[in-house]
């Protein structure tokens, strides 16, 4: 129990959480304040989950990056089970709100974003390490809002994954493929260390 209390602290995921929680308090409260509809807008809800995950990046390493590589701990079952368990806070969050007038919904669209996102932010903290890790899911969310209009060509449906409609086969494919290559990633080669610690070792 006190290793979790030390690992939990040392991710900083207390601040993390509250962080998430916030935000989609606040697009929740934005949306039904200033909106008649009762389903939280595509584009606002895209934004909302790569804020979320994006929050999460900073957890996925220690202060330290280049301790979470030594051979004395296995790390991939722990890299593993913390993306798993990342991935089901961020789902439950946003199923909250389905007790509530305002929703994220469809729900499963909403999950779909999360898989493909939060891959690219663990892909991000392997490539560019924790400290950096969002920000591939907020440019490629970027990406996505720019392409919106285009949605009409292969291109722009490819690059819009995110806001595409929820039984839209190939962002499906596109969130599986991005979830499935940034977990192998992110638990085979861990956080990339910053540049100090990479002098050190």
């Amino acid at each position: 129990m006190r290793w979790l209390v030390l690992y939990l602290r040392c991710r900083g995921i207390p601040a993390a959480s509250i962080a998430a929680t916030t935000t989609v308090i606040t697009a929740w409260t934005l949306w039904t304040i200033w909106s008649d509809t009762r389903q939280v807008g595509t584009e606002l809800a895209t934004l909302t989950i790569a804020l979320l995950v994006a929050v999460t990046g900073g957890t996925l390493a220690g202060p330290d990056e280049a301790l979470d590589r030594t051979a004395s701990i296995s790390w991939p079952p722990r890299r593993a089970i913390h993306l798993l368990v990342t991935l089901a806070a961020l789902a439950l969050l946003l199923a909250l709100t389905l007790v509530t007038d305002t929703r994220f919904t469809p729900f499963e669209l909403a999950v779909r974003d999360v898989i493909g996102l939060l891959g690219l932010t663990a892909l991000g903290a392997a490539v560019l390490g924790a400290h950096r890790a969002w920000f591939l899911p907020l440019a490629g969310t970027l990406l996505a809002l720019m392409f919106w209009s285009y949605q009409h060509t292969a291109v722009g449906r490819l690059i819009s994954w995110p806001l595409q409609p929820a039984d839209a086969t190939a962002a499906a494919l596109t969130a599986a493929a991005l979830g499935l290559a940034g977990a192998v990633a992110h638990i085979v080669r861990g956080s990339a260390p910053r540049a100090t610690d990479a002098t050190l070792t």
